[in-house]
């Protein structure tokens, strides 16, 4: 066996900006069930949690500048992404009644469909993806899917003329 074949190879990008955005809907559920700061959650995350080894398994690595924009973005613009989610919720679900993991999904999608960096479409397949992770029966991927796809249109509208 060369040496090359010993090294363990780094994730490929794509698999690093998953496990940035499956991190931070974990530390947005945190931030809200544990009322900690983000500043708190994003280092815990980044000492203890991201390609971290924990009972004998190696966490995933995660692109963790976007981890971070992910975070901080969303606290930043939370009020705006909230009234968002809840344009695009059914009238009698406001955000505050839905499953707090679903809320802290809405909220980091949201954070990246209002900073304009990444293409909305893929914010929406990111996320739906996300979604399948915690939820495996597919009702809340399409769910997830649906309502980005709402808060997608407003705040982007661009990109789906």
């Amino acid at each position: 066996m060369s040496d090359e074949d010993k090294t363990p190879k780094r994730p490929d990008r794509r698999a690093l900006s998953a496990a940035a955005r499956l991190y931070a809907v974990q530390a947005l559920f945190q931030m809200e069930a544990a009322s900690m700061s983000a500043k708190r959650v994003r280092r815990e995350f980044e000492d203890w949690r991201i390609g971290t080894e924990y009972e004998g398994e190696v966490t995933p690595e995660a692109d963790e500048a976007l981890f971070t924009r992910v975070v901080e973005d969303a606290v930043t613009w939370q009020s705006k992404i909230d009234q968002m989610t809840d344009r695009a919720l059914v009238a009698k679900w406001p955000i505050d009644r839905i499953d707090p993991v679903l809320r802290a999904l809405f909220r980091a999608a949201g954070a990246e469909l209002v900073t304009p960096v990444t293409p909305p479409k893929v914010v929406i397949t990111e996320y739906v993806r996300v979604a399948q992770a915690f939820f495996d029966d597919g009702r809340e991927a399409k769910f997830v899917n649906a309502v980005l796809d709402h808060m997608a249109r407003e705040a982007r509208p661009e990109a789906f003329s």
